[in-house]
């Protein structure tokens, strides 16, 4: 019984921190890309809402996302152009994304850990454009596990003695990226300060 019970356990985690198969499990470095390169094949793009240069503040971090031809609905993937990691490399790609059937909805997967200058594990998080097209939030689902064990139970061919139940926890406040290129209709960048 306890076997069984450290199984499902196991397999609610795998199916909450897993990535989708169409993930490639590591990053993969692009030669020659950095923010120069980048704002140049951008600027001669009909550019999505999601393409774009976009500044990653909690991480200090400058990246950049492209359109991209995965598979199974992944149509971006995320790019570091610079950051104060000098361990990571300009062009390492940091992610992918994939629209859904909420429009200004995406499905988000970051690479989660590192070993030497390689990440891996992606994580899938749920990100949101805003109207603007000038922040893009994420947040990761957490989930805890509950376990329930009816000792007295009634009617025991329908209730089981012990139930699993994963549990959404309580949400926080998203992080994310704001956009710094293409700049916005008065040719300022996104989210720039203009002093009068």
């Amino acid at each position: 019984m306890t076997r069984a019970i450290l199984l499902i356990v196991t397999l609610f985690i795998a199916l909450g921190t897993h990535a989708a198969s169409n993930v490639p499990e590591r990053s993969t470095v692009l030669a020659g890309v950095d923010e120069e390169s980048m704002t140049a094949r951008l600027s001669h793009s009909d550019l999505q809402p999601l393409e774009g240069i976009w500044q990653y503040p909690d991480e200090d971090m400058t990246v950049g996302i492209e359109r991209y031809r995965g598979e199974n609905g992944i149509q971006y993937r995320i790019v570091m152009l610079a950051s104060r990691d000098i361990d990571l490399l300009p062009g390492t790609v940091i992610g992918y994304i994939a629209p859904s059937a909420v429009s200004n909805k995406y499905s988000l997967w970051i690479y989660s850990e590192r070993h030497d200058t390689e990440l891996q594990h992606p994580v899938e998080c749920v990100a949101t454009l805003n109207p603007q097209a000038t922040s893009l939030t994420f947040e990761k689902a957490q989930w805890k596990v509950k376990i329930h064990v009816n000792v007295m139970r009634f009617l025991p061919t329908l209730f089981r003695g012990i139930s699993v139940v994963p549990e959404k926890q309580k949400e926080s406040i998203p992080i994310g990226f704001n956009k710094t290129f293409p700049a916005g209709n008065n040719g300022q960048p996104y989210n720039k300060i203009i002093y009068l």
